[in-house]
């Protein structure tokens, strides 16, 4: 069952969002119209939205230009125990593109370079920018019996631009 949303599991979802340096980003393929998913490295933006460097080379970035719709599943099991007992966090987002003619993107290239320098070797190439992962709605599953659904006030993120 779905708890009412508290202070336990608003805590628990800041927390998964915060110590995440990766994640399983989830798109439609527009040419089979089915999830495809694919790991990706993320960073927080200043207002704390995930983000991610992507290149128009890859599958995912496509798919994302097609429909912005998107997931990304946070949370890693640990190394001992029952995997489903550990906490994982849902975003359902939308996609909205950061390029390299866009105000902002020397500061997000910056910020992105602090958490990944070897990411230098390519960020600077033309078919790279980001995405930020604009957050619609959450959820967490903090282990058996502590499901939650949230918002992005929940979660201390901004809700998505129009």
């Amino acid at each position: 069952p779905i708890r009412p949303t508290d202070e336990e599991g608003r805590a628990m979802g800041r927390g998964l969002i915060a110590g995440a340096s990766h994640g399983v980003l989830a798109v439609l393929d527009p040419q089979t119209g089915f999830p495809m998913a694919s790991r990706i490295a993320i960073v927080r933006g200043a207002d704390g939205t995930p983000v991610t460097l992507i290149s128009d080379l890859s599958h995912h970035t496509g798919a994302l230009r097609a429909d912005p719709r998107c997931s990304l599943l946070l949370g890693e099991p640990g190394k001992k125990g029952d995997p489903l007992t550990h906490p994982r966090l849902t975003l359902q987002s939308r996609a909205r593109f950061l390029t390299r003619d866009q105000e902002g993107f020397g500061a997000m290239r910056d910020l992105y370079l602090a958490q990944y320098p070897k990411a230098k070797l390519y960020i600077d190439f033309l078919d790279f920018s980001f995405a930020r992962l604009e957050v619609v709605s959450a959820h967490l599953n903090g282990g058996f019996g502590k499901a939650y659904l949230m918002t992005p006030e929940d979660l201390d993120l901004p809700a998505p631009s129009a």
